[in-house]
């Protein structure tokens, strides 16, 4: 069975603590992150996606199966956040591991 690239994108957020003092602008732009994503959610490449606290952090993560990674730049740079400059992505690609099969 072939296993299709896995990306990692992690949301930099303005802040350490952005998802626990978000203002109202920056909730309604979080809103219009979310569904920008629907895509990849509702054709089942989306593996992960959602905030993660942690004890000094908070930053986004999205887990993304796909051949395409140009297409995956690209649509993660017409991001609400990153068009409005309110966060930026940083892209990785799992080298090996494993990810559940679909």
């Amino acid at each position: 069975m072939r296993q299709m690239p896995t990306f990692v994108l992690r949301l930099i957020a303005p802040r350490p603590n952005f998802a626990q003092t978000l203002t109202d602008s920056e909730r309604e732009i979080m809103s219009r992150h979310a569904a920008h994503w629907r895509p990849y959610l509702e054709r089942g490449d989306m593996v992960a996606f959602g905030p993660i606290l942690t004890d000094e952090d908070s930053y986004g993560l999205a887990v993304v199966e796909t051949d395409d990674e140009h297409a995956l730049r690209e649509f993660a740079g017409q991001d609400p956040v990153v068009t409005t400059g309110t966060a930026s992505f940083e892209f990785g690609r799992m080298a090996a591991g494993t990810v559940r099969e679909r």
